[in-house]
């Protein structure tokens, strides 16, 4: 099975990042802009976490603050659930379901490489499809065989 490491290999350098101190409304405008759920919260090389639009629903909305007054900073997630480079999709896919959440956070000897999402492994998924049927039809056929005999 592929890897964190393979993963973000097919995908951007990380380019969806913000300001701590920045407005939520300037995260939302960004996030519009280049149509992803989340950016990854940064200054210089420093990772502070991520926010997305569920950080915005449920810290900005549901506790009455306003997009344009609030900081970044201060509705952000910190504690997400963290991979490893040579952590395999199917312990992402493990950790998405344990965690119940969305992101992963892969880090290389604790320099943060960039989000997995839960859509990246989906992704994984459907392009390795034929290898997973394949191999539970197989296996199924197998099985069905050490019955028989």
């Amino acid at each position: 099975m592929r890897t964190v490491a393979n993963i973000l290999q097919n995908k951007p350098p990380v380019f969806n990042t913000i300001d701590p101190d920045a407005k939520v409304i300037e995260a939302l405008q960004l996030m519009n802009s280049v149509n992803l759920s989340y950016l990854v919260v940064k200054r210089d090389q420093d990772f502070y976490g991520i926010i997305s639009e569920r950080d915005y629903s449920r810290k900005v909305v549901l506790n009455g603050l306003h997009s344009s007054t609030c900081s970044v900073r201060d509705v952000m997630s910190t504690s997400l659930p963290m991979v490893d480079m040579q952590d395999t999709a199917e312990m992402c896919m493990k950790s998405f379901n344990s965690y119940k959440t969305r992101y992963l956070l892969a880090f290389d000897q604790n320099q943060f490489k960039g989000v997995i999402t839960i859509y990246d492994i989906l992704r994984e998924a459907i392009e390795n499809k034929e290898m997973v049927f394949d191999n539970l039809a197989l296996q199924a056929f197998t099985d069905e065989q050490d019955r028989i005999y």
